[in-house]
């Protein structure tokens, strides 16, 4: 296959249909900038998955439509908890206040060009499902491997947001350490990535020519990046919150920050990684 008919297939018509459902969904960022990378996040795989099933459905083998209903689901999940913590939880409206209120009022062509970027960056993290359905799809095992794998993910994801939830109703001003939070300080960081990796998985099999194994590859990169960066400003916020506490520290010490049983237990000195 020559380069140009590696790029050909890289981007078929229909990938920029997928792009501009990104797009639509995550232009909420316009409303609030902070959007742009969590309720418009939400919403734009949410999109993306719709997107996909109706181009292909008739073309889907049984998993392969189970995994776009999972991005479905996890859009969802994730924009409907966001929204929801945000106009419920007292202690996310006083942490959110707190971080935003030194922002300086960001230009139009600033959020523009972000808006641009991310929409992109949504379209290389579903593309391992969206090349299963545009390459042909032919079942394997990895499809069902992926999709179990992102069932897992999404409930590691919703026991954590949930847990969190209920602590902090409890007493706002204590970090949580309780259920899942036992294991890392960040499971529902370490969730996500689980699900992308699920998503990854399930298009290892189908992926044809350098560029598309660039995209995928590229789109779980940038997806890893994005959470240890998250997992990096919650740490330097806790420990600025709750970094004289005795108990809060034996807890940092022992718990790691986002892997399971990796000993990976700060990130706030990692220099290449943005806060």
């Amino acid at each position: 296959m020559s380069f140009s008919e590696m790029v050909s297939a890289a981007f078929p018509n229909t990938i920029w249909i997928i792009l501009a459902a990104c797009a639509v969904m995550s232009a909420v960022g316009f409303y609030k900038f902070v959007y742009f990378l969590s309720v418009g996040y939400g919403f734009a795989v949410l999109g993306a998955g719709a997107a996909t099933l109706i181009i292909y459905v008739k073309e889907l083998t049984l998993w392969t439509i189970i995994m776009c209903v999972l991005l479905m689901v996890y859009g969802v999940r994730l924009g409907g908890f966001l929204l929801w913590r945000e106009i419920k939880s007292k202690s996310y409206k006083k942490t959110f206040q707190e971080v935003t209120k030194t922002e300086k009022p960001i230009p139009v062509f600033v959020k523009a060009a972000i808006w641009i970027c991310v929409s992109f960056m949504y379209v290389l993290q579903v593309s391992p499902i969206f090349y299963r359905a545009a390459n042909g799809d032919k079942g394997g095992a990895l499809a069902p491997a992926g999709a179990v794998i992102m069932v897992i993910a999404l409930l590691i994801e919703s026991i954590s947001d949930k847990q969190k939830s209920a602590a902090k109703s409890e007493n706002p001003n204590r970090f949580c350490d309780r259920g899942l939070f036992k294991i890392v300080r960040c499971p529902n960081y370490f969730g996500e990535v689980l699900f992308w990796t699920g998503v990854l998985i399930s298009g290892l099999s189908v992926l044809t020519g350098a560029v598309q194994w660039i995209i995928a590859i590229l789109g779980y990169i940038l997806i890893v990046y994005v959470m240890l960066s998250g997992a990096k400003r919650l740490e330097i916020r806790q420990n600025k919150n709750y970094g004289d506490a005795p108990e809060y520290q034996a807890y940092v010490r022992k718990t790691p920050i986002i892997f399971p049983l990796i000993p990976l237990y700060h990130l706030k000195d990692v220099k290449f990684i943005v806060a």
